[in-house]
C-alpha cells in the first residue's frame, strides 16, 4: 500500500462528535486562532496519505484542535507530537485519544505552545519529527511553516493544508504571477508542489475560502549548508519589496548602493536589469554568496 498505512483504524471524529466535543468544552471556534475544525474522516485520511506517513515516522502536528487529524496520524505513524496554543484543547486532546484509540494514547505528546515560538528541542521531546502534517491557521500559515522548517532539521516531508491562495503561492514557479517571497523561501528547503484541494464543507465552521494541500519533500541539510540564510532571506525580501523594480534598484538598500548591487549581481551571474520574480532559489543563493564575498557594506533586513 502506498502512502500511509492505517494500522488500527482509530475511531475518527465526524460532524456530530466534533460539535459534541466543542459543546462539552464550551469551545467556540475563533478567527483569532484560525480555528476551523475538520470533521470529515475521509479528508483526514486523504491528508495523511498525501503526506506518505510511514509506520516508523514521528509526525509533528500544529493546531490539532479537537483531534480529527491527530487520530488519523496516530493510526499511521509511530508517534505524534501535537503543538496546541489553546490550553483547553491541549488538555482535552490526550483524553479524546484515550477514549477513541486507547491503544495509541501512549504515542501522543502534546505541547501547549505557540507554534511561532516552539523550539526544535521542545518538539523533539516525543522523538525527532520526520514528517510535518498540519491544518495550519490561515492567518499565520507561512510564518509558522518557515519557522518549523528552520527549527526542525530532522523533517523529511511536509504536508500542510492552507488557504488555496497561499498554496498557490508556496508552489509557484519563477515567472508566475503569484511567485514571491513564500515561494522562494519554501523552495530553499525542498521541492514544493500542490497535492490537492479541500472544499469548505468538511470544516466546522465553514471558512470563506477554499483550502489547498502543499507537499514539500525536503533537501538534505547538507545540500543547503553553503547557503547563509542571514544573507539569503534579506536578499529575497528586498527583491520582492518593490516587484516592478529591476534587481539593481531593488537590492540597492540591501547591498549598500545601486552600484554595489550591480557588482554583486554580475558576480552572481545575474542580469542587473532582471526582476526578482524571474529568479529561482539557486540564483538568489548565488547572489547571497556574492554579497558575502564582496567588501562589507551594512545590509538591511534580517533572517527569521
Amino acid at each position: 500500500m502506498t502512502g500511509a498505512e492505517f494500522k488500527n483504524q482509530a475511531r475518527l471524529l465526524g460532524p456530530a462528535e466534533i460539535r459534541g466535543l466543542a459543546g462539552q468544552l464550551s469551545v467556540r471556534p475563533t478567527k483569532t486562532l484560525g480555528q476551523n475544525f475538520v470533521h470529515d474522516p475521509n479528508t483526514v485520511r486523504k491528508i495523511v496519505s498525501a503526506a506518505g506517513v510511514h509506520p516508523d515516522d514521528v509526525a509533528l502536528e500544529v493546531g490539532p484542535g479537537l483531534g480529527s487529524l491527530t487520530l488519523a496520524l496516530l493510526d499511521a505513524a509511530a508517534a505524534v507530537t501535537a503543538v496546541e496554543i489553546d490550553p483547553v484543547l491541549a488538555q482535552q486532546l490526550p483524553l479524546t485519544v484515550a477514549d477513541r484509540a486507547p491503544e495509541l494514547a501512549g504515542n501522543l505528546t502534546v505541547i501547549g505552545e505557540d507554534a511561532l515560538k516552539v523550539t526544535g528541542e521542545q518538539v523533539a521531546a516525543g522523538g525527532a519529527p520526520t514528517v510535518l502534517v498540519a491544518n495550519l491557521p490561515y492567518n499565520v500559515a507561512v510564518p509558522v511553516l518557515l519557522h518549523l522548517l528552520a527549527e526542525v532539521p530532522t523533517l523529511r516531508t511536509v504536508l500542510v493544508m492552507v488557504q488555496l491562495e497561499v498554496a498557490d503561492r508556496l508552489a509557484a514557479a519563477p515567472g508566475s504571477r503569484v511567485y514571491g517571497v513564500p515561494s522562494v523561501k519554501a523552495a530553499y528547503y525542498g521541492a514544493v508542489r500542490k497535492a490537492g484541494t479541500v472544499g469548505r464543507a468538511v470544516f466546522w465552521p465553514e471558512p470563506n475560502v477554499e483550502s489547498g494541500l502543499v507537499r514539500i519533500d525536503l533537501h538534505e541539510p547538507a545540500a543547503r549548508a553553503d547557503i547563509d540564510r542571514a544573507q539569503l532571506w534579506p536578499a529575497i525580501d528586498a527583491a520582492f519589496a518593490q516587484r516592478r523594480k529591476t534587481l539593481r534598484a531593488a537590492l540597492s538598500g540591501w547591498a549598500g548602493s545601486p552600484a554595489a548591487a550591480e557588482e554583486i549581481l554580475v558576480a552572481a551571474g545575474v542580469d542587473p536589469r532582471e526582476r526578482g520574480e524571474k529568479l529561482g532559489v539557486e540564483q538568489f543563493a548565488a547572489i547571497a554568496r556574492a554579497r558575502s564575498a564582496a567588501p562589507r557594506t551594512p545590509a538591511t533586513g534580517s533572517a527569521p
